[in-house]
């Protein structure tokens, strides 16, 4: 839905998505018990050292998201091996098992159309970024521009939902298109979208299945850095 409208009820369903070119939505791609094992995992991540902070950006604003990375640290703006805005640990192993999930996520999304999206075919993930949204908090658009590849990034949401803004590749103002993301949806989005300006306008508190026992939203993203 576009333009921040309210979202409507579905009569039969959620159906998959294609906002905009390279840009693939597919409703409850993860099952119930995916997302458990997820949200299990996340927990275990979050642990220190190298675990969960607050990212304080250059002009000193403080994001109200809290982050943990696996694989490569990520920092405003750049990538590093160490914690170096944090604790100063050795960043913690980017899980096989969560680089096997995302290459299934771009072959799904894509299909047939894998060879014609920039860095699909070949999609090899090596860093993750683990994103906790408390009630209240939000993300504002940016682009994710510190990797050295144009291959695609993959998003999974788990716990409450969120008003998911997809903006251009040339400007944080409109036009954009909001997307509700639920727990257990992949986002996708690469080709001539993959350095689009995006963010979470709000999630919407209380939309989570009780049984994840998560309070707030969880958003792993899953990239490729291009980085040796």
């Amino acid at each position: 839905m576009s333009g921040g409208g309210v979202f409507a009820g579905e009569l039969f369903g959620r159906e998959r998505e294609e906002p905009a070119p390279g840009v693939v939505l597919l409703p409850g791609w993860l099952g119930p018990g995916e997302q458990r094992e997820l949200v299990a995992a996340c927990r275990e991540w979050a642990r220190p050292p190298a675990g969960m902070r607050t990212v304080t950006l250059p002009t000193g604003g403080v994001m109200s998201v809290r982050t943990v990375c696996l694989g490569w640290h990520w920092y405003p703006y750049g990538y590093a091996r160490t914690v170096v805005d944090g604790d100063g640990a050795p960043v913690k192993a980017f899980p096989s098992r969560l680089g096997e999930l995302a290459r299934r996520a771009v072959a799904e999304a894509y299909g047939g159309q894998v060879g014609g999206i920039a860095g699909a075919a070949g999609f090899a993930p090596d860093v993750a970024l683990v994103n906790h949204y408390p009630h209240g908090a939000k993300m504002g658009l940016h682009r994710d521009r510190e990797e050295r590849v144009d291959a695609p990034v993959v998003s999974l949401s788990l716990g409450d939902s969120c008003v998911f803004r997809l903006g251009s590749t040339e400007t944080r103002t409109r036009p954009w298109t909001d997307l509700e993301l639920r727990s257990g949806d992949l986002l996708v989005f690469g080709g001539p979208m993959r350095f689009a300006y995006h963010g979470v306008v709000r999630t919407l508190p209380g939309t989570a299945d009780p049984d994840l026992g998560l309070v707030g939203r969880l958003n792993i993203t899953v990239r490729q850095s291009g980085l040796e």
